[in-house]
Protein backbone atom coordinates (compact mmCIF):
# COMPACT_ATOMS: atom_id res chain seq x y z
CA UNK A 1 0.00 0.00 0.00
CA UNK A 2 1.78 3.50 -1.45
CA UNK A 3 1.80 6.25 1.32
CA UNK A 4 -1.44 8.12 0.45
CA UNK A 5 -0.67 12.53 1.22
CA UNK A 6 -4.61 12.79 1.10
CA UNK A 7 -5.05 11.13 3.90
CA UNK A 8 -3.32 13.27 6.32
CA UNK A 9 -4.97 15.48 8.46
CA UNK A 10 -3.64 18.97 8.59
CA UNK A 11 -3.48 20.55 12.45
CA UNK A 12 -3.22 23.59 11.14
CA UNK A 13 -5.42 23.54 7.80
CA UNK A 14 -6.25 27.06 7.64
CA UNK A 15 -2.51 28.28 8.19
CA UNK A 16 -1.28 29.85 5.11
CA UNK A 17 2.36 30.91 3.66
CA UNK A 18 3.04 33.78 6.06
CA UNK A 19 2.65 37.51 4.77
CA UNK A 20 6.52 37.98 5.59
CA UNK A 21 7.66 35.32 3.15
CA UNK A 22 4.99 37.03 0.60
CA UNK A 23 6.26 39.93 0.87
CA UNK A 24 9.72 39.21 1.27
CA UNK A 25 9.96 37.07 -1.67
CA UNK A 26 8.76 40.04 -3.87
CA UNK A 27 10.66 42.09 -2.54
CA UNK A 28 13.74 40.38 -3.94
CA UNK A 29 11.36 39.19 -7.40
CA UNK A 30 11.26 43.11 -7.55
CA UNK A 31 14.47 44.27 -6.67
CA UNK A 32 12.32 46.60 -4.22
CA UNK A 33 13.52 48.36 -1.05
CA UNK A 34 12.45 45.79 1.85
CA UNK A 35 10.65 47.70 4.90
CA UNK A 36 8.40 44.99 5.42
CA UNK A 37 10.71 42.27 7.63
CA UNK A 38 11.71 43.77 10.92
CA UNK A 39 15.43 43.26 10.74
CA UNK A 40 17.90 46.10 10.06
CA UNK A 41 20.52 46.47 7.38
CA UNK A 42 23.08 47.36 9.54
CA UNK A 43 25.35 45.71 11.55
CA UNK A 44 25.81 44.10 14.79
CA UNK A 45 28.36 46.21 17.87
CA UNK A 46 31.26 44.88 16.25
CA UNK A 47 32.63 44.02 20.39
CA UNK A 48 29.62 41.63 20.83
CA UNK A 49 31.00 39.73 17.30
CA UNK A 50 34.49 39.69 18.73
CA UNK A 51 33.11 38.40 21.91
CA UNK A 52 31.41 35.07 20.33
CA UNK A 53 34.39 34.65 18.44
CA UNK A 54 36.27 34.47 21.51
CA UNK A 55 34.08 32.07 22.84
CA UNK A 56 34.38 29.94 19.93
CA UNK A 57 38.19 29.86 20.51
CA UNK A 58 37.79 29.17 23.67
CA UNK A 59 36.23 26.13 23.51
CA UNK A 60 32.87 27.10 24.38
CA UNK A 61 31.09 25.02 21.47
CA UNK A 62 29.67 22.05 22.87
CA UNK A 63 25.79 21.87 24.93
CA UNK A 64 25.31 25.00 26.98
CA UNK A 65 23.11 23.81 30.22
CA UNK A 66 19.24 23.34 29.05
CA UNK A 67 18.30 26.23 31.41
CA UNK A 68 21.30 28.88 29.49
CA UNK A 69 24.58 29.18 30.90
CA UNK A 70 24.29 30.62 34.38
CA UNK A 71 26.49 33.81 33.63
CA UNK A 72 23.68 35.01 31.14
CA UNK A 73 21.36 34.38 33.57
CA UNK A 74 22.60 35.71 36.10
CA UNK A 75 23.55 39.22 33.84
CA UNK A 76 19.60 39.12 32.98
CA UNK A 77 18.93 39.30 36.33
CA UNK A 78 20.97 42.22 37.09
CA UNK A 79 19.69 43.61 34.09
CA UNK A 80 15.94 43.61 35.62
CA UNK A 81 17.69 44.69 39.34
CA UNK A 82 19.08 47.52 37.73
CA UNK A 83 16.00 48.84 35.30
CA UNK A 84 12.94 47.83 37.17
CA UNK A 85 14.13 46.95 40.73
CA UNK A 86 12.95 43.73 40.80
CA UNK A 87 14.10 40.25 41.29
CA UNK A 88 14.31 37.26 39.01
CA UNK A 89 16.43 33.84 40.86
CA UNK A 90 19.07 33.32 37.82
CA UNK A 91 18.71 29.68 38.87
CA UNK A 92 15.19 28.95 39.43
CA UNK A 93 13.39 31.76 37.05
CA UNK A 94 15.31 32.53 34.06
CA UNK A 95 15.61 30.30 30.76
CA UNK A 96 17.47 31.25 27.35
CA UNK A 97 15.58 30.27 24.50
CA UNK A 98 15.38 29.94 20.51
CA UNK A 99 14.36 33.35 19.99
CA UNK A 100 10.99 34.54 21.85
CA UNK A 101 8.92 32.80 19.21
CA UNK A 102 10.33 29.76 21.13
CA UNK A 103 9.43 31.25 24.28
CA UNK A 104 6.29 31.70 23.39
CA UNK A 105 5.22 28.64 21.63
CA UNK A 106 6.43 26.51 24.42
CA UNK A 107 5.05 28.53 27.21
CA UNK A 108 1.48 27.83 25.56
CA UNK A 109 2.06 24.03 24.80
CA UNK A 110 3.14 23.72 28.61
CA UNK A 111 -0.49 25.31 29.73
CA UNK A 112 -2.92 25.46 27.68
CA UNK A 113 -5.09 22.09 27.40
CA UNK A 114 -8.46 21.70 24.81
CA UNK A 115 -11.09 24.04 25.26
CA UNK A 116 -8.95 26.25 27.49
CA UNK A 117 -9.39 29.81 26.41
CA UNK A 118 -6.71 32.75 25.63
CA UNK A 119 -7.36 36.30 25.41
CA UNK A 120 -5.25 37.69 22.64
CA UNK A 121 -4.97 41.70 21.15
CA UNK A 122 -5.46 41.94 17.40
CA UNK A 123 -3.65 43.06 15.57
CA UNK A 124 -1.82 40.47 16.97
CA UNK A 125 1.79 39.27 15.91
CA UNK A 126 1.01 35.56 13.92
CA UNK A 127 2.76 33.12 15.87
CA UNK A 128 0.01 32.96 18.89
CA UNK A 129 -3.07 31.58 17.10
CA UNK A 130 -1.18 29.27 15.81
CA UNK A 131 0.50 27.33 18.71
CA UNK A 132 -3.19 27.51 20.63
CA UNK A 133 -4.74 25.94 18.26
CA UNK A 134 -2.18 23.42 17.99
CA UNK A 135 -2.73 22.74 21.56
CA UNK A 136 -6.53 22.60 21.01
CA UNK A 137 -7.21 25.56 23.31
CA UNK A 138 -9.36 28.23 21.28
CA UNK A 139 -8.22 32.28 20.77
CA UNK A 140 -10.99 34.68 22.06
CA UNK A 141 -9.28 38.24 21.02
CA UNK A 142 -10.07 41.67 21.56
CA UNK A 143 -9.98 43.72 17.62
CA UNK A 144 -8.21 46.95 18.89
CA UNK A 145 -9.54 49.61 16.74
CA UNK A 146 -7.42 51.97 14.66
CA UNK A 147 -5.67 54.33 14.85
CA UNK A 148 -5.12 54.65 18.45
CA UNK A 149 -5.44 50.80 19.11
CA UNK A 150 -6.77 51.31 22.39
CA UNK A 151 -7.62 48.53 24.77
CA UNK A 152 -11.33 48.37 25.88
CA UNK A 153 -11.39 46.84 29.71
CA UNK A 154 -14.71 46.74 30.05
CA UNK A 155 -14.94 44.41 26.54
CA UNK A 156 -11.93 42.30 28.31
CA UNK A 157 -13.39 41.66 31.78
CA UNK A 158 -16.97 40.48 30.12
CA UNK A 159 -14.76 37.68 27.77
CA UNK A 160 -13.51 36.48 31.20
CA UNK A 161 -14.55 33.09 32.31
CA UNK A 162 -13.67 30.30 34.03
CA UNK A 163 -12.47 28.61 30.68
CA UNK A 164 -9.97 31.99 30.27
CA UNK A 165 -6.37 30.48 31.48
CA UNK A 166 -4.21 32.87 29.74
CA UNK A 167 -4.10 36.24 28.66
CA UNK A 168 -0.93 37.73 25.94
CA UNK A 169 -0.55 40.93 25.82
CA UNK A 170 2.30 42.67 23.45
CA UNK A 171 4.09 46.79 24.59
CA UNK A 172 5.61 47.87 22.66
CA UNK A 173 3.30 46.61 20.16
CA UNK A 174 3.65 44.61 16.79
CA UNK A 175 2.35 45.59 14.45
CA UNK A 176 1.10 49.08 15.59
CA UNK A 177 4.01 50.48 17.34
CA UNK A 178 1.76 51.64 20.51
CA UNK A 179 2.49 50.98 24.25
CA UNK A 180 0.73 50.16 27.02
CA UNK A 181 0.37 52.85 29.66
CA UNK A 182 0.51 52.26 33.43
CA UNK A 183 -3.58 52.93 33.55
CA UNK A 184 -3.44 49.97 31.25
CA UNK A 185 -1.35 47.62 33.33
CA UNK A 186 -3.49 48.51 36.33
CA UNK A 187 -6.58 47.93 34.86
CA UNK A 188 -5.30 44.28 33.79
CA UNK A 189 -3.45 44.04 37.30
CA UNK A 190 -7.39 44.10 38.75
CA UNK A 191 -8.89 42.04 35.90
CA UNK A 192 -6.79 38.85 36.79
CA UNK A 193 -6.96 39.22 40.88
CA UNK A 194 -8.36 36.10 42.65
CA UNK A 195 -7.91 34.14 39.14
CA UNK A 196 -5.32 31.26 38.09
CA UNK A 197 -4.94 33.39 34.61
CA UNK A 198 -1.39 33.20 33.21
CA UNK A 199 -0.08 36.27 31.82
CA UNK A 200 2.26 36.22 28.40
CA UNK A 201 3.92 39.20 27.98
CA UNK A 202 5.94 39.71 24.94
CA UNK A 203 8.39 41.97 25.60
CA UNK A 204 10.29 41.61 22.87
CA UNK A 205 11.09 45.64 22.38
CA UNK A 206 11.62 46.65 25.46
CA UNK A 207 14.11 49.08 24.74
CA UNK A 208 12.54 50.94 21.74
CA UNK A 209 10.41 53.42 23.68
CA UNK A 210 10.20 57.14 22.43
CA UNK A 211 9.25 60.22 23.16
CA UNK A 212 10.33 59.66 26.99
CA UNK A 213 8.29 57.16 27.91
CA UNK A 214 9.14 54.29 30.40
CA UNK A 215 8.23 50.67 29.42
CA UNK A 216 5.70 49.41 31.36
CA UNK A 217 6.72 45.94 32.39
CA UNK A 218 4.64 43.01 33.94
CA UNK A 219 7.55 42.78 36.14
CA UNK A 220 6.87 46.15 37.79
CA UNK A 221 3.38 45.19 38.63
CA UNK A 222 3.21 42.95 42.28
CA UNK A 223 -0.21 40.93 40.91
CA UNK A 224 1.05 40.52 37.20
CA UNK A 225 4.35 39.52 38.03
CA UNK A 226 3.18 36.20 40.43
CA UNK A 227 1.73 35.29 37.32
CA UNK A 228 3.10 36.16 34.37
CA UNK A 229 5.85 35.01 31.69
CA UNK A 230 7.56 38.02 30.49
CA UNK A 231 9.29 37.15 26.45
CA UNK A 232 11.93 39.02 25.42
CA UNK A 233 15.00 39.43 21.91
CA UNK A 234 18.04 40.24 22.03
CA UNK A 235 18.15 40.42 18.57
CA UNK A 236 15.54 42.96 18.53
CA UNK A 237 18.41 44.72 20.89
CA UNK A 238 20.85 44.04 19.29
CA UNK A 239 20.46 44.01 15.52
CA UNK A 240 21.17 40.35 15.10
CA UNK A 241 17.00 38.93 14.53
CA UNK A 242 19.45 35.77 12.45
CA UNK A 243 21.38 34.54 15.81
CA UNK A 244 17.72 33.80 17.07
CA UNK A 245 18.36 34.04 20.51
CA UNK A 246 16.10 35.34 23.45
CA UNK A 247 15.18 34.60 26.91
CA UNK A 248 12.32 34.37 29.69
CA UNK A 249 11.86 34.86 33.32
CA UNK A 250 8.33 34.15 35.50
CA UNK A 251 7.84 32.66 38.75
CA UNK A 252 9.65 29.61 39.80
CA UNK A 253 6.52 26.97 39.67
CA UNK A 254 5.64 28.37 36.35
CA UNK A 255 9.06 28.24 34.90
CA UNK A 256 9.36 24.43 36.35
CA UNK A 257 6.22 23.63 33.85
CA UNK A 258 8.14 25.54 31.19
CA UNK A 259 11.28 23.42 31.59
CA UNK A 260 9.48 20.33 31.32
CA UNK A 261 8.81 21.16 27.70
CA UNK A 262 11.61 23.39 27.12
CA UNK A 263 13.81 20.24 27.16
CA UNK A 264 12.48 18.74 24.52
CA UNK A 265 12.13 21.36 22.32
CA UNK A 266 15.36 22.40 21.65
CA UNK A 267 16.70 21.45 25.07
CA UNK A 268 19.40 24.43 24.81
CA UNK A 269 20.95 27.56 22.69
CA UNK A 270 23.61 28.74 21.20
CA UNK A 271 26.40 28.49 23.62
CA UNK A 272 29.67 31.30 22.18
CA UNK A 273 26.90 33.39 21.52
CA UNK A 274 25.16 33.01 25.14
CA UNK A 275 28.79 33.53 26.59
CA UNK A 276 29.11 37.10 24.59
CA UNK A 277 25.60 38.00 25.67
CA UNK A 278 27.06 37.33 29.27
CA UNK A 279 29.75 39.85 29.38
CA UNK A 280 27.81 42.38 26.70
CA UNK A 281 24.82 43.09 29.62
CA UNK A 282 27.04 43.72 32.29
CA UNK A 283 27.24 47.46 30.71
CA UNK A 284 23.85 48.82 30.60
CA UNK A 285 25.31 51.45 28.12
CA UNK A 286 25.10 48.62 25.86
CA UNK A 287 21.26 48.67 25.52
CA UNK A 288 20.25 51.62 26.99
CA UNK A 289 21.10 53.51 24.14
CA UNK A 290 19.09 51.51 22.09
CA UNK A 291 15.43 53.98 22.23
CA UNK A 292 17.47 57.21 21.27
CA UNK A 293 18.80 55.44 18.45
CA UNK A 294 15.37 54.12 17.13
CA UNK A 295 14.36 57.37 17.70
CA UNK A 296 16.63 59.47 15.72
CA UNK A 297 15.81 56.98 12.57
CA UNK A 298 11.51 57.53 13.73
CA UNK A 299 12.16 60.81 12.99
CA UNK A 300 14.27 61.14 10.32
CA UNK A 301 12.11 58.88 8.44
CA UNK A 302 8.85 61.40 9.50
CA UNK A 303 10.92 63.90 7.97
CA UNK A 304 11.39 62.41 4.94
CA UNK A 305 7.71 62.01 4.47
CA UNK A 306 6.17 64.67 5.49
CA UNK A 307 5.67 65.81 2.01
CA UNK A 308 3.59 62.40 0.97
CA UNK A 309 -0.06 61.52 0.99
CA UNK A 310 0.71 59.40 3.94
CA UNK A 311 -0.86 60.30 6.97
CA UNK A 312 0.05 59.04 10.67
CA UNK A 313 0.08 58.92 14.29
CA UNK A 314 4.32 58.96 15.26
CA UNK A 315 5.13 55.51 16.30
CA UNK A 316 5.36 54.91 19.89
CA UNK A 317 7.98 51.60 20.65
CA UNK A 318 9.09 49.17 18.36
CA UNK A 319 11.54 49.92 14.74
CA UNK A 320 7.70 49.55 12.88
CA UNK A 321 6.17 52.85 11.47
CA UNK A 322 2.13 52.69 10.69
CA UNK A 323 1.05 54.67 7.42
CA UNK A 324 -2.25 55.53 6.57
CA UNK A 325 -2.91 55.74 2.72
CA UNK A 326 -6.52 56.26 2.72
CA UNK A 327 -5.86 60.09 0.88
CA UNK A 328 -4.43 57.79 -1.97
CA UNK A 329 -6.65 55.01 -2.47
CA UNK A 330 -9.53 52.40 -2.07
CA UNK A 331 -7.92 49.13 -2.76
CA UNK A 332 -7.47 47.02 0.09
CA UNK A 333 -3.94 47.05 2.10
CA UNK A 334 -2.83 43.67 0.57
CA UNK A 335 -3.34 44.38 -2.78
CA UNK A 336 -2.06 48.65 -2.52
CA UNK A 337 0.66 46.89 -0.32
CA UNK A 338 1.47 43.77 -3.25
CA UNK A 339 1.11 46.84 -5.95
CA UNK A 340 3.66 49.26 -4.25
CA UNK A 341 6.28 46.53 -4.57
CA UNK A 342 5.53 44.95 -8.65
CA UNK A 343 4.97 49.26 -9.15
CA UNK A 344 6.69 51.39 -6.89
CA UNK A 345 9.43 48.78 -5.70
CA UNK A 346 8.91 49.17 -1.89
CA UNK A 347 7.81 46.81 0.49
CA UNK A 348 5.43 47.10 3.51
CA UNK A 349 3.57 44.51 5.50
CA UNK A 350 0.05 45.25 5.37
CA UNK A 351 -2.28 45.95 8.70
CA UNK A 352 -5.05 43.65 7.94
CA UNK A 353 -3.37 40.16 8.25
CA UNK A 354 -2.90 40.65 11.65
CA UNK A 355 -6.37 41.79 12.06
CA UNK A 356 -10.18 39.88 12.57
CA UNK A 357 -11.14 38.57 8.89
CA UNK A 358 -12.79 41.14 8.31
CA UNK A 359 -10.98 44.11 9.65
CA UNK A 360 -9.51 45.71 6.87
CA UNK A 361 -7.88 49.46 7.71
CA UNK A 362 -5.99 51.61 5.36
CA UNK A 363 -2.86 51.06 7.00
CA UNK A 364 0.75 49.63 6.09
CA UNK A 365 3.68 49.03 8.64
CA UNK A 366 7.24 50.17 7.11
CA UNK A 367 10.28 49.00 9.23
CA UNK A 368 12.98 51.83 10.40
CA UNK A 369 15.26 49.61 11.55
CA UNK A 370 17.36 50.61 8.54
CA UNK A 371 20.30 52.60 7.34
CA UNK A 372 19.87 56.52 6.68
CA UNK A 373 20.60 55.93 2.61
CA UNK A 374 17.99 52.96 2.77
CA UNK A 375 15.12 55.22 4.20
CA UNK A 376 15.98 58.29 2.08
CA UNK A 377 15.06 56.23 -0.62
CA UNK A 378 12.20 54.42 0.74
CA UNK A 379 10.83 57.93 1.55
CA UNK A 380 11.44 59.19 -1.53
CA UNK A 381 9.20 56.64 -2.88
CA UNK A 382 6.19 57.23 -0.78
CA UNK A 383 6.48 60.75 -1.72
CA UNK A 384 6.45 60.32 -5.43
CA UNK A 385 2.92 57.99 -4.85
Amino acid sequence: MSFNNASLLSKLPDVKTTIFTVMGKLANDYNAINLSQGFPDFPSDPILIDLVSQAMSNGKNQYAPMQGTLGLRQSLAEKFDHLYSTNYHPEKEITITAGATQAIFTIISAFIHEHDEVIIFKPAYDCYEPAIELMKGTSVVVQLESPRFKVDWEVVRKLINSNTKMIIINTPHNPSGTIWSKEDMLKLEALVKDTNIIILSDEVYEHIIFDGHQHQSACLFPGLKERSFICASFGKTFHNTGWKMGYCVAPAELMHEFRKVHQFNVFCINHPMQVAFATHLKEPKNYQYISSFYQEKRNFFLNAIKGSRFTCIPSSGTYFQVLDYSAITDENDIDFAKRLVTKNKLASIPISVFNEADNHDTLLRFCFAKKKDTLEKAAEIICNI
